[in-house]
């Protein structure tokens, strides 16, 4: 478990992740910096992420169903400290 006092946004939500839907591939980018000066910019330049994530977890569920998957992992730190996700959820071999 990635410790939340030193860790950045990006690790938190790839550990999260890890653990809530064992994906078989993520990557998380970080889009702050193309979002700089923007509304919902907070100067720490980790406020608007991308995760790609596949899961077996995801088998049978609709892409509403997915997201809601990953954005429960991520409820605390979307109410506190990301201001924009943007999701592809999809499992294996889609």
């Amino acid at each position: 478990m990635t410790d939340i006092t030193t860790a950045s946004i990006a690790d938190q939500i790839t550990d999260r992740l890890t653990r809530a839907l064992a994906p078989t591939h993520l990557e998380v980018i970080n889009e702050s910096a193309m979002h700089r000066g923007h509304l919902g910019d907070d100067g720490t330049g980790e406020s608007h992420f991308r995760v790609i994530v596949e899961s077996p977890a995801f088998s049978g569920q609709s892409r509403v169903a997915r997201q809601r998957m990953v954005n429960h992992a991520l409820a605390d730190l979307l109410s506190e400290r990301i201001h924009a996700l943007a999701i592809s959820a999809k499992t294996p071999g889609e």
